[in-house]
């Protein structure tokens, strides 16, 4: 039987925004979903929770004429298999491996530029500190790779989804509650009505939003969590990678990846090129795409790894 799309019934408005073909890669027979745009050396775009490949369109449409663009949808997300709690584990190991067999599938064995945002910084950057020699450049946006800075509690509506399943599996199960309240809070202002229907289309039922459930209940705050050894292990070899061009832009407005993140990963990597914007939010692809798009273009062109090695080999 052929891989095919879970099936989505929304408003179908968003489609013209998103016309990219869509690839599939057998994940021990769940589709795994991922957009495969260009040629040349490989963008990879690690999306967060609730969001999906949609939300790197505009990136995809800006450079995959010069580079190969590679937006995964993380299984029970975007275009992705929405399997049930028995069927797949939804820690973030799982996401990481995912992530490897997709590469390794896709043979992105260098100079991958990796591109990460929300709780997809973890998930790339944990796939990065393992495959540290296939990384050519990193481009952080509103995300973490550390355990919440100085103790930093974690905003009060995460907290409830996380720690209070019978509040929040009707919340965010049953009303969708999550992925409709971050259309509205993560974005410094209105979404437009088709942006807010593409973000929101693959939630569509109750058995689509498990993998939105899920991500919140696997972030991990204290040792005896499940996927706090492998965040702490994140956290421990980051400064492994401050060898990496980095570029940091970052949305002031955010309200969880907040300024005290950023200021975490200034103190880590000093050498990073950093953009603060003031208006834009969690969402700044929304907010500011043509600003965000303009520093990330920049930033491609000043490091440019083939350049680099035509340079080392004298040429």
């Amino acid at each position: 039987m052929p891989l095919q799309s879970q099936q989505i019934v929304d408003r179908n408005d968003w489609r013209p925004l998103y016309p990219f073909g869509s690839h599939f890669l057998d994940r021990d027979g769940l589709p795994y979903h991922y957009l495969d745009e260009g040629r040349g050396e490989p963008l990879l775009m690690v999306h967060g929770n609730p969001t999906w490949s949609f939300y790197f369109r505009r990136l995809v449409t800006a450079f995959s004429h010069r580079w190969r663009c590679v937006v995964p949808d993380h299984i029970g997300c975007g275009l992705s298999a929405k399997p049930s709690a028995d069927r797949y584990g939804f820690r973030l190991r799982d996401r990481v491996d995912d992530l490897s067999h997709l590469c390794d599938h896709l043979g992105l064995n260098r100079r991958v530029t990796l591109i990460v945002h929300d709780w997809g910084g973890m998930i790339g950057l944990a796939w990065a500190l393992e495959n540290i020699e296939r990384i050519g450049r990193l481009v952080v946006l509103n995300t973490s790779g550390f355990l919440p800075p100085a103790g930093k509690p974690i905003p009060w509506r995460l907290r409830l989804v996380r720690d209070l399943p019978a509040l929040a599996e009707p919340a965010v199960l049953g009303l969708n509650l999550f992925a409709r309240g971050a259309v509205r809070m993560a974005p410094a202002r209105p979404l437009p009505p088709a942006v807010r229907n593409g973000m929101l289309a693959p939630c569509d039922r109750p058995r689509h939003r498990l993998a939105t459930l899920r991500f919140v209940q696997d972030i991990p705050l204290v040792p005896g969590d499940p996927s706090y050894a492998m965040v702490k292990r994140v956290d421990d070899n980051l400064d492994r990678l401050r060898g990496i061009p980095m570029l940091i832009v970052w949305g002031a407005k955010d309200f969880v990846f907040d300024l005290d993140y950023l200021a975490e990963w200034r103190r880590r990597f000093p050498e990073a090129g950093v953009h603060v914007l003031a208006r834009a939010g969690h969402y700044l692809l929304e907010d500011e795409p043509g600003t965000v798009q303009r520093h990330i273009a920049n930033f491609l062109d000043c490091h440019d790894p083939a350049a680099a090695d035509t340079l080392n080999d004298g040429s």
